[in-house]
């Protein structure tokens, strides 16, 4: 999830404390910034791989030879599996060593950039200037101003029952009073409070800001001692990588990115589709399962948005995406009986006509994607959009409580309804509410927002505790059976687009700020910006 939160630099403030124009961000913050920023977005197309971290090593730890070989166009099998080989041994490094080796390259840019006197500890000065739009203003609409600031006020419940009960815990339990933790974190804390620090800036909550970043400073820490996924496992490692590289100048960020695209045009793709595993032994794909949805979702998104934050300038990542675009519209969007279309699951050649929750965030994505869409297909991939997102709140309709289940099926007589008890459930997920502002973005179409509207509606009625927000098990049910978990991701995603859906169009502007996966908005590389447009040459 790039530039601004890539940048490894300290922004002077113009004032001690946190303001709309400038703030102080130590270290520790950089690299959660580095770590929400650049990875989803950047590495959401390989880290859904069963085995990320073997895919990963062809990208990021790379002999001399590897990357000479690779500015030429001429890598070669043998050298891509000695860096697979020379990547599983880097892997096997502890904490310790990890730290040491951020240390060694800060000194050595100490020695060679900035001259003998220079300080270690600490990273260097670079004066940023924000891109417009980072802070709101009031809506000049009564009615508008009134939902926007009952948002905020759902926000500040939200983390202040977290800050009361589950303060420093990844997550919290509502309902009992409690911090919640799953296995996703393994042994990091603090999830909830990295994942809401935009949120608490973009509402202009800059207290609870300050107590999120002071807590970061303070408590924040990746050495990890319990088992924890493959993903959280990359996470730390590839965070180290990028403070290396932004220390360092070292092209190695861009040729990850670049080398996975390399051997992604290669394979050949069943239908023109990408599937959602890929074998690192043997650089082809696992079983072939196709889906917009889980698994899938980040990659798409990633294609597009790499194009955009470049500036549209990267002709590579948009014919990516258009291409992938393409191919899923002939082979996996269908229409029902009853008019409404989804984005199918595809299964070793077999359609599932199942679309979950995740992949209604399709209809902002191609919405989005549809100014620079080819052949002047601009108007069909917007009404394309428009007809997900109408199905996608069918899915919320069609519920007793006004509230999408996890997936909704097109089969044996029922559209876009749930049918399976494993299915039924509502998680506090973000990605009709990213699609309605997307769509209200380019539409200006009143009923997203009257959409979105329901759909507080429905939070404040079945998903409100005394502690906090939480899921329910059966949306179909008339009273809430709740699952005793606010997850991080309602304070990062669904009330950030809530509050953005509500706000005017000059609050986070698409031209000038991208969001990634996890709806943390990003700057756009403006072309003339020549010091970081030529950091990613």
């Amino acid at each position: 999830m790039p530039v601004a939160s890539l940048l490894p630099f300290t922004v002077t403030p113009n004032r001690k404390s946190a303001s709309p124009t400038s703030f102080r961000l130590t270290e520790k913050f950089i690299l959660l910034l580095v770590f929400s920023g650049f990875i989803t977005l950047c590495f959401g197309a390989i880290f859904f791989l069963p085995d990320s971290s073997k895919l990963l090593s062809g990208v990021f730890f790379r002999s001399s030879s590897v990357e000479a070989e690779t500015r030429a166009g001429t890598v070669s099998d043998t050298n891509h599996e000695k860096a697979l080989l020379e990547a599983k041994d880097t892997l096997q490094k502890g904490a310790s060593e990890i730290k040491q080796d951020i240390k060694s390259d800060k000194e050595k840019l100490a020695l060679n950039g900035q001259g003998k006197g220079a300080k270690t500890d600490s990273l260097p000065f670079v004066q940023y200037e924000r891109p417009p739009g980072a802070t709101g203003h009031e809506p000049a609409d009564p009615d508008i101003k009134a939902k926007r600031a009952k948002i905020k006020e759902m926000m500040q419940f939200s983390w202040d029952n977290y800050k009361r009960y589950a303060w420093g815990s990844n997550e919290l339990r509502p309902v009992s009073k409690q911090g919640h933790s799953s296995n996703l974190f393994g042994s990091l804390k603090g999830a909830t409070i990295v994942d809401a620090l935009d949120t608490l800036y973009i509402m202009e909550m800059y207290d609870e800001f300050e107590a999120a970043t002071e807590w970061v400073e303070r408590n924040l820490d990746f050495n990890m001692n319990a088992e924890i996924s493959v993903f959280e496992v990359n996470i730390r490692f590839v965070g180290g990588l990028l403070s290396a590289y932004y220390l360092s100048g070292k092209e190695v960020c861009k040729l990850r990115v670049m080398n996975i695209r390399k051997v992604l045009n290669r394979l050949d793709k069943p239908q023109g589709l990408y599937p959602n595993y890929l074998n690192p032994n043997s650089g082809q794909w696992g079983q072939h399962h196709v889906s917009v949805g889980g698994l899938g979702d980040s990659f798409y998104e990633y294609l597009l948005k790499a194009w955009l934050m470049s500036d549209k300038t990267d002709e590579e990542g948009k014919k990516l995406y258009y291409d992938a675009l393409q191919a899923i519209e002939k082979n996996l969007i269908r229409k029902s009986s009853g008019g409404l279309t989804y984005i199918a699951e595809w299964k070793g050649g077999l359609l599932e006509h199942k679309m979950g929750h995740l992949t209604c965030f399709a209809g902002g994505m191609i919405a989005l994607g549809a100014d620079g869409a080819p052949d002047d297909k601009t108007g069909h991939q917007m009404e394309l959009a428009a007809e997900i997102t109408r199905t996608c709140h069918e899915s919320y309709t069609r519920t007793s409580m006004k509230l999408g289940p996890e997936a909704f099926r097109f089969d044996g007589g029922v559209e876009a309804i749930a049918t399976r008890q494993n299915e039924k459930y509502f998680i506090l997920r973000p990605e009709v509410i990213e699609t309605y502002m997307y769509m209200w973005r380019f539409t200006h179409d009143p009923k997203y927002r009257q959409w979105g509207w329901e759909a507080v509606q429905a939070l404040e009625k079945y998903c409100r505790v005394e502690g906090g927000y939480s899921g329910v098990r059966d949306v179909y049910a008339n009273t809430p059976n709740h699952d005793d978990v606010q997850q991080s991701f309602y304070l990062a995603e669904t009330l950030k687009y809530l509050y953005l859906l509500f706000s005017d169009d000059d609050h986070l502007p698409f031209e000038h700020w991208v969001f990634n996966t996890e709806a943390h908005p990003l700057p756009v590389i403006k072309k003339q910006n020549p010091e970081i447009a030529n950091q990613l040459k």
